[in-house]
């Protein structure tokens, strides 16, 4: 080895020993006759001390370091002058007294400081990703992601699961998120897709009776990108057989416990609370609703449907909800700051939003005069107001409603400072619907996917094809503080009702066998009752390191517009690229 040591691992132990660093100059400070640099690595820094005295020849080199040269530098470890030490630092006792030094390769000015504390463009950091990426933070970052895998496959190993690859070449099954194509050349006009997730490649490991099968799997979607979203993400994929969803969730529980335990040193408390999708809208307006604070909503249609206020009774006469949330101690609330959240809430679609403030008992409006005193007195209770309170009201489709008054929520949670940014709150969401009905194609979809299980007590109703907005599936969510990080369902194992359930959304036969053909016939053979989960190891990671954005946990990410700026893909292809591929690009 070059190096005997990392720029990490000195201390007082090694006092009076010699030793050899290699790293990069973190940077130079000229002291008088003495020169001081920071040599870093990856494992963290160690201050170097070029002397004249010793050796004229060795600091007149050392005047010539610039940021970012890489160098090989030899000495005695000493320990540093009393008053001089730096705390923040496992290596700020001591000091390398320099006696060789050795340039292994110079640098180019870099665009910006290589520290965390730099204020630099995320579009100069993704640029320079080679760059941002020897920022300790940065280091740190991927180092944990690392132990994080390591955790994983060894809770994983214990518990006697499989580590199974599935294909990254795979065919198109489009249903939900569009797939990422690649062209074959050697089969012209045809394309293989990658992988949204391992989903039927797991089930049918499932019928070859590898019964405790898990990926750190790479999966795809071709979709509108968000500050935790990627093109491609990185997911615990898990699948179990002869299991029901108890087993699912003692075995993620489990999972969960390992790995805050080893990346944090957090004690999580298990079993987690469940909550079923019906009354996680209701009480949040969400399907994941972060319980870290109060503020439940209440709907409060029935109370105000025959009031004489036009917009409550529009909303109502439209099969719209008319939902309330009560903010405690907001009744001094100025004009501005109702404005402020009026505009807030039409940002997700609302036409306004309606308040109210108790006082002296009584709920007070410009509004109030639409309202029966008995309204009034039982939208109060409704939401156990009281004085120096206010009420706010969205009166919209039951979607708006729902989204804008759980968004008012959390912010409200924020503003009031009623959320414990130190918690981790768990909890399931469980029995979420089975279909939606999409009103731009005019059917059915699956809420999920369509390979999840019905649930029991529905069955006739889907047998039936009645009432399927009602049906439930036996799916289930995990989310931590109000973010989703682990999505998963009992899937069907019966041909016939994974046949039923294609028929149910629109799939023909025909389609069917020509997309999951390969499916049906694998459950032809004797598919097993099976079930799995997955989780997003990019999304877990940020709430491992307080990020943000999962751009920062990930080494090599794309911007919002999937763009890579350090590589500058996607770009363009030759003309014999594509002439292999049998593809013409239109203009």
């Amino acid at each position: 080895m070059l190096r005997t040591h990392t720029c990490g691992e000195l201390n007082d132990r090694n006092i009076g020993k010699d030793a050899v660093l290699c790293g990069w100059v973190g940077g130079r400070r000229d002291h008088g006759s003495l020169i001081f640099i920071d040599i870093r690595d990856g494992y963290g820094i160690t201050q170097v001390v070029f002397n004249p005295k010793s050796d004229a020849n060795l600091h007149k080199k050392a005047e010539e370091l610039r940021s970012e040269f890489v160098i090989r530098v030899g000495g005695r470890v000493e320990r540093r002058p009393s008053g001089t030490e730096n705390a923040k630092l496992p290596t700020g006792q001591i000091e390398l007294h320099a006696a060789t030094l050795e340039v292994l390769n110079k640098a180019a000015t870099p665009p910006f400081e290589i520290a965390d504390d730099a204020l630099v463009t995320e579009e100069s950091r993704l640029k320079y990703r080679y760059l941002d990426l020897r920022r300790p933070a940065m280091q740190r970052s991927m180092r944990l992601r690392h132990k994080v895998c390591k955790s994983a496959r060894d809770y994983f190993d214990a518990r006697n699961f499989v580590e199974v690859e599935t294909p990254v070449l795979t065919k198109s099954t489009p249903e939900g998120a569009r797939d990422y194509l690649v062209p074959s050349r050697v089969n012209p006009g045809m394309f293989y897709a990658l992988p949204q997730s391992p989903q039927l490649f797991k089930q049918i490991l499932m019928v070859s009776s590898f019964d405790r099968y898990f990926q750190i799997a790479k999966c795809f979607r071709d979709e509108d990108l968000r500050a935790d979203r990627q093109p491609e993400f990185t997911q615990f994929d898990i699948e179990m057989s002869f299991v029901s969803e108890e087993d699912i969730y003692e075995m993620s529980e489990g999972l969960m416990k390992k790995l805050f335990k080893d990346a944090l040193g957090y004690e999580l408390k298990t079993p987690f609370p469940r909550l079923k999708y019906a009354e996680s809208m209701a009480r949040y307006g969400c399907d994941k609703p972060d319980i870290r604070f109060g503020l439940e909503l209440a709907e409060i249609t029935d109370i105000v449907k025959d009031s004489r206020f036009k917009i409550f009774k529009d909303a109502v006469a439209k099969r719209g909800k008319v939902i309330a949330v009560n903010a405690k101690g907001c009744a001094s609330y100025s004009r501005g700051q109702i404005d402020e959240l009026i505009e807030f809430v039409k940002t997700y679609g609302a036409k306004g939003l309606a308040n109210f403030k108790c006082e002296a008992g009584k709920l007070i409006s410009q509004i109030d005069k639409f309202f029966s005193a008995e309204e009034l007195d039982a939208v109060k209770a409704a939401l156990n107001a009281s004085d120096g309170d206010m009420i706010f009201i969205v009166a919209d489709s039951k979607k708006i409603a729902y989204d804008s008054m759980a968004a008012l929520r959390k912010l409200l949670g924020n503003k009031l400072g009623l959320i414990d940014q130190k918690r981790f709150e768990f909890l399931w969401v469980t029995d979420f619907p089975l279909f939606q009905y999409d009103e731009e194609e005019k059917r059915w979809v699956s809420e999920h996917h369509p390979f999840t299980s019905v649930h029991p007590d529905d069955l006739e109703m889907l047998r039936e094809g009645r009432e399927l907005d009602r049906v439930r599936s036996r799916s289930y969510d995990l989310v931590i503080n109000g973010a989703e990080i682990g999505s998963g369902s009992i899937r069907i194992h019966d041909r016939d009702m994974q046949e039923l359930i294609f028929r149910t959304i629109g799939i023909s036969a025909e389609e069917a066998r020509m997309r999951f053909g390969f499916l049906l016939d694998a459950f032809a053979f004797g598919a097993p009752p099976h079930g799995g989960i997955a989780f997003g190891l990019d999304r877990l990671m940020t709430f491992f390191l307080g990020c943000d954005s999962i751009r920062d946990v990930i080494a090599f990410p794309k911007t919002q517009k999937a763009f890579c700026p350090m590589t500058s893909a996607p770009s363009p292809v030759d003309e014999k690229q594509l002439n292999e591929l049998s593809i013409r690009i239109k203009k």
